[in-house]
């Protein structure tokens, strides 16, 4: 379970590490997203764990709903700020979106692209609601176990993730769904201090 990743987190901000490690609640309730991220980014056995992670989750009749894209070293991230400006250029999206277009490219060093991919190649596929929670689940967990091993993080959607040409470059098919792109690396700011929830907005006891 990607909650066993807990094991090992440390804080986030790579300033302030300590030698006790956060436990699995200290890490659920303490996780903030981050945009501010630079090198290093998880190398291939940290990685390894990320994505062995992702597909841990729960998952009604195994249908395994969900594609993984990941985005690194300069090439790759060349060529995917070369598909996100081309996307604003093809669908008239204006300055305005050019300039976030840029923002995001260069928003970290690592980037996973997250696709729902319904599976109806079995006899009795599931509902695709359930399938897309399932893909939804994959994309929090690798959060987590990014953020577990010391690597902060944000989901990013947008306009971005309905692109066709990243549609094209992630090998879509008709029904698929980029739900997310997941930027990973190491913080240059401090992230948000935890915050506690009131709950009487959100909960009811039978």
């Amino acid at each position: 379970m990607v909650l066993l990743y807990a094991l090992c987190y440390k804080p986030c901000f790579r300033n302030d590490l300590k030698d006790d490690d956060m436990d699995a609640l200290q890490l659920l309730t303490t996780r903030r997203s981050s945009k501010k991220l630079a090198a290093p980014v998880p190398n291939s056995e940290q990685l390894e764990q990320i994505l062995q992670a992702a597909t841990q989750v729960p998952d009604h009749g195994n249908m395994r709903p969900f594609r993984f894209t990941v985005i690194q070293g300069d090439t790759a991230l060349q060529r995917f700020r070369r598909i996100l400006a081309q996307t604003v250029d093809a669908l008239n999206f204006g300055a305005e979106a050019l300039q976030k277009a840029e923002k995001v490219g260069n928003m970290a060093p690592m980037v996973i692209g997250v696709t729902f991919a319904p599976n109806r190649d079995v006899p009795k596929p599931k509902p695709e609601w359930e399938q897309m929670l399932t893909a939804g689940c994959a994309a929090y967990a690798l959060q987590l176990a990014a953020t577990a091993q010391g690597f902060d993080n944000v989901w990013i959607t947008g306009m971005w993730v309905n692109s066709p040409l990243l549609r094209e470059a992630f090998g879509c098919a008709d029904k698929d769904k980029i739900i997310g792109l997941m930027m990973i690396g190491t913080p240059t700011e401090e992230a948000h201090k935890p915050k506690n929830t009131d709950l009487e907005a959100f909960v009811s006891h039978w």
